[in-house]
């Protein structure tokens, strides 16, 4: 139905097209019938009055030399044209006498007038100028109609032919999208729009080509650039924690050699936060680099998300469902709920609630909401997003969005309608009958 409305919409570059090279056309074919209809007209008119005036000449001579007026000749100008004998009158006083000629524009039976004066009266004679007006009326009917007919056949080649760009920036505007929201990979000649892809040079490699292909080329040059410098950052992100990894180890050694008192807690606490800042660096690169795996097998839902609530060791409403389960790698899940609901903690506000249903784990905090940026753009490390939520690396929650693509889970962000963020997890059900097991107390 969305394709349909689609193709349907008129705001659609097709249609503009097609409107476009339809009002050329039109404007092409009127242009020519205007033309072609007063052409033909003129000489119609001149044609008509030589005739006419051929006519008066012969009529003349042959009242000059038998003294009998033929039949149609008219001589009362009561009987002629007010017009003509006006038109008799301007031309009075000319060499070789006056002479005048009249289209009497009748609808039925049109006519073409010419007089003279003779012996000082005047002298007309009247042409029929019915077959004139019947062909020009004949052609006028066919230019019409041929006309349609070629509009009929234009338009829809028109909107074929404006198809073919249109699904090419279509095309285009997916591989951006698709970079947008993180597929560095995407190129528009990986969809389709490589040399052949479309029948129209739609591809972005290959020099020369029309402004679609130059507009192709740049975007896929731009995903190549910024793929290259996420690797690159990547790749320096995982080699700095694996060059903290030994020194800190050796810290960790140390710190635990101490004599017992305030310095050395105080000591002991950076080192740990150390540590784990270095561990977080080290999965989040592992996780870029694809390295990650998930060991998928139905669990009992509820009693994981309780068991790693346990392990936070932080105040949470708990709710669960009875018998819900999935099919998840429970470590990973762990994980999962894990960060979301230290970072519920460190920058939402009490009480944190924990809820599971069918399939679907949510971390609901009563803090001020996520970040814009977060929503719009989903987390990213070293980003905290609004200092009202506090302080951090930003990479909790990019190590939860990252664990959810490994175990095909979709994790999404939002604000609650009341206030405070909420975090979903949606995860695969499990196709077997659900675990049974212990059904966790609220907390």
């Amino acid at each position: 139905m969305a394709a349909v409305r689609a193709l349907l919409d008129p705001r659609s570059l097709r249609w503009k097209s097609a409107l476009l090279l339809t009002i050329a056309c039109s404007t092409v074919a009127l242009a020519v019938g205007l033309l072609v209809h007063d052409s033909t007209l003129d000489r119609s008119m001149n044609d008509g009055a030589a005739r006419a005036m051929t006519e008066l000449s012969r009529s003349v001579d042959r009242y000059e030399r038998t003294g009998v007026r033929a039949d149609g000749d008219i001589t009362q100008a009561g009987a002629m044209p007010d017009e003509l004998l006006r038109e008799l009158a301007d031309g009075r006083g000319t060499a070789g006498g006056a002479v005048a000629t009249w289209y009497e524009d009748n609808p039925s039976h049109p006519s073409m007038w010419a007089a003279q004066l003779h012996d000082d009266r005047p002298y007309a004679v009247r042409v029929d100028m019915t077959p004139d007006l019947h062909f020009r009326q004949a052609l006028d009917r066919h230019m019409w109609k041929y006309s349609l007919v070629a509009l009929a056949v234009v338009v829809p080649l028109s909107v074929l032919a404006a198809e073919l760009p249109h699904r090419r920036l279509q095309r285009i505007a997916r591989t951006a999208r698709r970079i947008t929201a993180g597929d560095l990979t995407a190129r528009t000649s990986a969809d389709g729009g490589g040399r052949g892809g479309d029948g129209n040079g739609g591809g972005s490699r290959g020099g020369g080509g029309d402004e679609i292909r130059d507009i192709s080329a740049a975007v896929d040059a731009m995903a190549d650039s910024l793929h290259e410098r996420l690797r690159t950052e990547q790749r320096f992100t995982a080699d700095v924690a694996h060059e903290l990894r030994t020194p800190l180890m050796g810290l960790v050694t140390a710190s635990g050699l101490l004599a017992e008192g305030e310095a050395t807690d105080l000591v002991r606490n950076r080192v740990r936060a150390l540590w784990a800042l270095v561990e977080d660096l080290l999965e989040i690169s592992r996780l870029d680099a694809g390295a990650e795996s998930a060991e998928l097998r139905p669990v009992p839902l509820a009693e994981v998300v309780a068991d790693s609530l346990a392990r936070t060791g932080l105040e949470t409403t708990f709710t669960a469902a009875a018998g819900s389960s999935a099919e998840t790698d429970p470590r990973r899940l762990d994980r999962i709920v894990a960060n979301l609901v230290v970072n519920a903690h460190r920058h939402g506000g009490t009480p944190v609630e924990v809820s599971v249903t069918a399939g679907t784990v949510t971390v609901r905090d009563h803090g001020p909401g996520f970040p814009a940026e977060l929503l719009a753009r989903g987390p990213q490390r070293f980003r905290t997003g609004a200092a009202e939520r506090g302080r951090g690396h930003g990479l909790g929650l990019t190590i939860a969005l990252g664990q959810a693509r490994v175990i095909g889970a979709r994790l999404d962000f939002a604000d609650a309608p009341g206030g405070g963020a909420v975090a979903t997890l949606r995860l695969p059900v499990a196709d077997t009958q659900p675990i049974q097991g212990r059904r966790p107390a609220e907390r």
